[in-house]
């Protein structure tokens, strides 16, 4: 071999060559990825030309619509505007269809489509595969081992703890008021919410309220709801890689590794009381197991049936979805009520007539407060928890009005839309309990808080038991009022949240207001509504002044209106 071959000036000659093959070749890939993204716009194009929408930008889609209007606003436009579905691009080469028809989200929640695959991408770094991001055969599995642990035999002491845990919260609340009658409620609400699932499905022993490290959980979960969502909306945050070197994925990795260290936490504890003497035949003997000893015990009996992995997912998925989305349906109801006084007021009558001073609450009670549930799922209606599921069509559709779709389209189904919509619910933005009254009718899918069809919220009736006792002590203690100052606008991260909170005002009620609401649901219940007084009986009092003179008029005006019935 020559000198001249090895030598460094030949070598460093080839370098020119050597980048422009490298040009090359890039130039190729960049030409061949937008020919496979031009291929998939036309794709889209055409799959989706039944179903109308706003003129889109062929790049950045309709985000500039949605950041003028707000999420929520123009979201109803929609609904209003183009009948059961439209299309909502979020760039040139991704777009879905937004479904808020209620046989729409019938025959979708029928089917067996797989979670939107993005969606579950982004979010399985935080709750794992568990039974939310279940697919097939393993969800139902797991569903099925799982379902035990909300039998009404283990909800039913549940209620006392719960019950505790509210009263803990609105203790809290009346230290608070006694300095400022203005409160952020959503924080307080997530904390309690926190502590009752703790308690309830992990077995933890002392009060979550207080903990420090709890409310880093909170907050990691509060970051990672907002990080999700802004993930979805940036094309440049799509792949993994580059969304790592980003201060978001940095952000989002930290708040991972903080939701993670809580929920091994809760599990090391479980496991090392089930250690004690004794402790692990005492929990084998019962005839219902607890949410966690139902996956330790799973673990135990059968290894490679359920991983540590699995394990962690499953109690990383509840423990998000059993106090986030019970927080936002206790703290928009509060809020609801608070809009709403003369409802506020009717449905702690019906609490204090059932209750008294609610010093015990049990299961028996929950299914005696028909006004005040009317009240929660109406609540519920304006402001679902979870306003938006997500759906990728794994075979064709058709629906009931000739319209079809294919296979690999991503669906939103929009809960929130659902709700608002006009052709569903007539006057949607109006406050009406009476749409749940006792014998009204509706849609069988026209109302979907905890979605609908074999996967719907395996812990609904875990989540309607708190909803009603948190609401039932609540307005046994405190009168609710909204901050004027301060409304708030409903925001759907993961769960319905609000940019600036929640913010109420809270005025708690006196010993002798609750005497007077006493003696007047007492005399309803017997009489009748006041209506049916004369009106001079009624100008002697009114019967919610709250004095204490009202109070001792409040028996005289009853004997007057004994003596006028009889």
């Amino acid at each position: 071999m020559s000198v001249s071959a090895l030598s460094p000036s030949r070598a460093l000659g080839g370098v020119p060559g050597l980048l422009q093959v490298v040009s090359l070749l890039s130039l190729v890939l960049v030409l061949l990825k937008a020919a496979q993204l031009y291929l998939h716009r036309q794709w889209l194009l055409k799959a989706l030309h039944h179903f109308p929408s706003p003129p889109s930008h062929w790049f950045y889609g309709h985000k500039r619509e949605f950041q003028e209007e707000g999420e929520l606003p123009h979201l109803l436009k929609r609904v209003e505007k183009y009948p059961r579905a439209c299309v909502r691009w979020l760039w040139g080469t991704r777009a879905f269809v937004l479904v808020y028809d209620p046989d729409y989200m019938k025959m979708v929640l029928g089917r067996s489509d797989p979670k939107s695959p993005i969606t579950h991408r982004f979010v399985k770094p935080w709750i794992g595969t568990g039974l939310l991001l279940l697919e097939g055969q393993t969800w139902f599995q797991h569903r099925r081992m799982l379902t035990p642990a909300f039998h009404y035999d283990i909800l039913k002491p549940y209620v006392g703890i719960m019950a505790d845990s509210v009263r803990v919260m609105l203790d809290k609340w009346e230290e608070l008021v006694s300095q400022d009658s203005h409160l952020e409620i959503f924080g307080h609400v997530s904390s309690m919410t926190l502590d009752t699932i703790m308690k309830c499905a992990f077995s933890h022993q002392g009060s979550v309220q207080t903990d420090r490290n709890s409310q880093a959980y909170i907050q990691a979960i509060r970051d990672l709801s907002h990080l999700v969502v802004s993930r979805l909306r940036n094309a440049l945050h799509q792949n993994d890689l580059i969304y790592r070197l980003t201060p978001e994925g940095r952000w989002n990795h930290q708040a991972c590794q903080l939701a993670h260290q809580h929920t091994d936490a809760v599990i090391k504890e479980r496991k090392a009381n089930l250690q004690k003497e004794g402790e692990l035949e005492k929990v084998r003997s019962r005839r219902h197991l607890d949410f966690l000893d139902i996956l330790l015990f799973a673990r135990m009996e059968n290894g490679s049936s359920l991983s540590d992995e699995d394990l962690r997912a499953e109690v990383d998925t509840f423990m998000f979805e059993g106090h986030d989305t019970t927080a936002s349906g206790i703290s928009w109801i509060l809020y609801a009520l608070a809009s709403h006084p003369e409802h506020q007021q009717r449905c702690r009558e019906e609490i204090q007539s059932l209750l008294a001073d609610g010093a015990s609450i049990t299961w028996d009670h929950l299914d005696q407060m028909p006004y005040t549930t009317m009240c929660i799922k109406e609540a519920m209606r304006l402001y679902p928890p979870v306003p938006v599921i997500g759906r990728e069509l794994s075979k064709p559709i058709t629906f009931p009005d000739g319209r079809s779709l294919p296979a690999g389209i991503l669906l939103s189904l929009s809960i929130y839309g659902l709700h608002h919509n006009p052709k569903v619910w007539p006057n949607p933005e109006v406050f009406d309990p009476t749409r749940f009254a006792p014998g009204s009718t509706r849609h069988s899918h026209a109302f979907l808080p905890f979605s609908g069809g074999s996967r719907n919220c395996i812990g609904k009736q875990f989540a309607m038991n708190e909803l009603k006792v948190a609401v039932a002590l609540t307005l046994l203690r405190f009168e609710l009022s909204p901050d004027p100052a301060r409304v708030p606008v409903p925001m759907p991260v993961v769960v319905l949240r609000s940019t600036n909170g929640i913010h109420l005002q809270l005025r708690k009620l006196s010993d002798s207001e609750m005497m007077l609401l006493k003696d007047h649901t007492q005399y309803v219940s017997k009489f009748g509504k006041l209506s049916k007084v004369p009106q001079s009986c009624l100008t002697l009092c009114d019967p919610m002044d709250c004095s204490t003179s009202g109070f001792l008029t409040l028996h005289h005006l009853l004997e007057l209106v004994q003596n006028h019935v009889h």
